[in-house]
């Protein structure tokens, strides 16, 4: 009998953890397993805004999953069409044809990607916060911008260069705008041409309300907190559009923007449509309460792609959130491996302890297990959470001295945007 092959369809939180739990409860040829994943590290997205403002080095908030997932074999490429009757899935690489890999049994990890909406100029001109390049570039870019407003006589291009737009009013909008609104006040004291009343920041969010996950009244909070930053908060807001970087607003108001950064809301893989699995209305994988890609055998899911039923809350789905997608990988990896035994399966059930959100240095706010906080103690804790989830004793070490070094040095605000550019020199040399 041949030794079974599974398949991992994507390496972020669900993927890789799920890998991971393989690798650690597989017996010594008892089954192989591929993850097929088209960067080669997983992010841990809710470290993202500190990325993008300087207070933790890119690098260490990206989990290399050759070195993590030593006992898997990794293929860098995308996931093309997925044929479960088949029992195949086509492999697409970033170079050469793509071609098809045969499993036993595949775990559907694809996660989401941005939901955009077919705004004039959002395509053009608005740039996504998911990925760590994201998150880099949005800093390379709003230092620049600070360069530009400090190097020109025209106004216009000054004021243009010094809005900043962010569409979302979700987490990773929220922590996005503050980290990054901490950072340019802070680097303004470089700048003798440029001072924090020359900055705007508009939030744009279509409902009224900010940040549901942690309650209304903490909601409320955040927003009293950001316009004392002087942060304009438009909520029931829509952006109708930005052709040319001329942000029109449903409100009415029309004004110029360099910087326009959509977090408005995620949706599953668009990848799923193209497979023959079952999907819900949403384009998510339906699933069982145990994992199991619903009425299929051999198919597993779980994670932002997926309609995990929530045992808490009968009739409801769990939440796309990292806390959930950590938890069930868990749970996923332990029932592959109990299926491949014949053992009896286990179903996920975990109640969401709450949430918490950063709001920029020594700031936030948090909602767990009903206990309310805010300010330091919320800021504090939301540290303390998501450096115990960062996967590797090796990325914890590194987190932990990064925000120690920034007790007893400024932060570093240089852009390296010209990166994006580097052969330009060698270019005008040979012209």
């Amino acid at each position: 009998m041949s030794t079974p092959h599974i398949v991992v369809a994507g390496g972020g939180y669900v993927g890789m953890y799920t890998a991971l739990g393989l690798q650690r409860q597989l017996r010594k040829g008892e089954a192989r397993v591929t993850v097929i994943e088209p960067r080669s590290a997983m992010t841990y997205q809710p470290f993202l805004p500190e990325a993008a403002a300087g207070s933790l080095e890119p690098r260490h908030v990206v989990v290399p999953l050759r070195r993590t997932l030593k006992g898997c074999h990794v293929v860098t490429a995308r996931v093309g069409v997925i044929d479960h009757a088949a029992r195949s899935i086509r492999v697409q690489p970033v170079e050469g044809d793509p071609y098809d890999l045969a499993y036993d049994e595949l775990v559907v990890a694809l996660g989401s990607v941005a939901r955009t909406l077919p705004i004039p100029g959002l395509a053009q001109h608005g740039m996504g916060f998911k990925q760590i390049e994201e998150a880099i570039a949005l800093r390379n870019h709003v230092l620049d911008r600070l360069d530009v407003a400090a190097s020109v006589s025209d106004s216009r291009t000054r004021r243009r260069a010094l809005t900043f737009v962010f569409v979302g009013g979700g987490y990773a909008g929220i922590e996005a705008l503050a980290e990054i609104e901490d950072m340019i006040r802070f680097a303004t004291r470089y700048y003798d041409s440029v001072s924090p009343e020359d900055l705007r920041f508009v939030l744009v969010e279509a409902s009224d309300r900010i940040l549901p996950e942690v309650g209304a009244d903490m909601g409320r909070y955040t927003v009293a907190r950001l316009r004392d930053r002087a942060i304009e908060v438009r909520l029931e807001t829509r952006l109708e559009s930005c052709v040319d970087r001329h942000v029109v607003l449903s409100d009415g108001e029309q004004f110029d923007a360099d910087t326009i950064v959509w977090t408005a809301g995620v949706k599953a893989n668009p990848i799923l449509a193209t497979s023959d699995l079952p999907l819900d209305d949403k384009g998510r994988v339906r699933a069982s309460t145990d994992l199991r890609v619903e009425g299929l055998a051999g198919a597993w899911t779980a994670g932002d792609n997926s309609a995990v039923p929530d045992l808490t809350h009968p009739g409801e789905f769990c939440s796309p959130s990292a806390q959930h997608a950590v938890r069930q990988a868990r749970v996923l990896a332990a029932n592959v491996v109990r299926s491949l035994r014949g053992q009896p399966l286990e179903d996920y059930k975990h109640k969401h302890v709450g949430s918490v959100a950063s709001l920029g240095l020594y700031k936030g706010v948090a909602q767990v297990y009903g206990v309310k906080l805010r300010g330091f103690p919320a800021w504090f804790m939301h540290r303390t959470y998501h450096m115990s989830r960062l996967p590797t004793f090796n990325k914890k070490v590194r987190v932990v001295l990064d925000w120690t070094l920034a007790l007893f040095f400024r932060r570093d605000v240089v852009s390296l945007g010209s990166l994006q550019h580097a052969r330009d020199d060698f270019d005008r040399a040979n012209t």
